[in-house]
């Protein structure tokens, strides 16, 4: 008795469905748009953001610019949101922040739509345009609403951001020095440090800066050896000052001396 009712429910329910499927098309289909946005704003607020967005897209042109327009523009960016299509919920919350800058959203949208932007930001190996583009949101929002709640939360996020950038930057500078590309090498660790001043890197970078310059040195034409090895000897000069315990120190150290020896030879 009891699995002939479990059928009889589950075919119900699924007759159900088809019959709310084919009113869902049939209103779809019709001309009358006040029935599309009620029954659009329905599914979203039941959660079928999904079905929602049928008719969110066929409805935001005609809208446009209208107090309707406005709801629809945010409540499709927030479908996408839900639906943890990050990329086109951004998209969206921009769109709703360019032509609604005055709206009931603004604000969350300003902020929603860099927030998406820092959750596509991939690891730092991978491309970082993501997180170019979150870092240059949330400092608009910051700019816009600066006495927002979520101002705190804006530079937490961009902190992770920078943070992020900085490891990436880190690794390209070792990674040309691994390859021998000593001058690259420096380059990089360099602007880094002048872009990030207070790095977690900098006793390392300092490190492996002495390093680069003295095989740099090494590895130069005569005329250029000098003012290469003085720039070994200046790079563990930063270091001793910065960092009086670093246990890198002993081994720059030779390094330095060596680099003194070459300049006075």
């Amino acid at each position: 008795m009891l699995r002939k009712l479990v059928f009889i429910s589950l075919i119900a329910g699924i007759v159900a469905l088809g019959h709310s499927c084919k009113n869902y098309s049939k209103i779809l289909k019709s001309g009358n748009n006040e029935l599309k946005y009620e029954t659009g704003i329905d599914l979203y607020e039941k959660g079928d953001f999904n079905r929602a967005l049928q008719f969110f897209d066929l409805l935001r042109a005609v809208n446009r610019g209208t107090e309707k327009g406005e709801k629809l523009t945010y409540y499709t960016a927030d479908c996408y949101y839900q639906m943890k299509d990050y990329q086109i919920a951004s998209y969206y919350y921009k769109q709703y922040a360019q032509m609604y800058p005055r709206g009931e959203y603004a604000e969350d949208a300003a902020y929603l739509s860099a927030y998406c932007n820092y959750l596509e930001s991939p690891r730092p190996s991978l491309d970082q345009t993501n997180t170019y583009l979150a870092l240059k949101e949330l400092q608009t929002y910051i700019d816009l609403y600066p006495q927002s709640p979520r101002i705190d939360d804006a530079h937490i996020l961009m902190d992770d951001l920078r943070e992020k950038l900085e490891i990436k930057a880190y690794n390209v500078g070792m990674l040309y020095y691994k390859m021998g590309d000593y001058q690259a090498s420096i380059t990089s660790f360099e602007s880094l440090l002048d872009e990030y001043p207070d790095t977690d890197f900098k006793e390392s970078i300092l490190y492996s800066i002495t390093k680069a310059y003295f095989t740099y040195a090494e590895n130069s034409i005569y005329s250029k050896k000098s003012e290469r090895y003085e720039k070994t000897i200046e790079s563990y000069n930063n270091l001793l000052f910065l960092f009086p315990d670093s246990g890198y120190l002993d081994e720059v150290m030779i390094i330095k001396d060596k680099a003194h020896e070459n300049i006075e030879n």
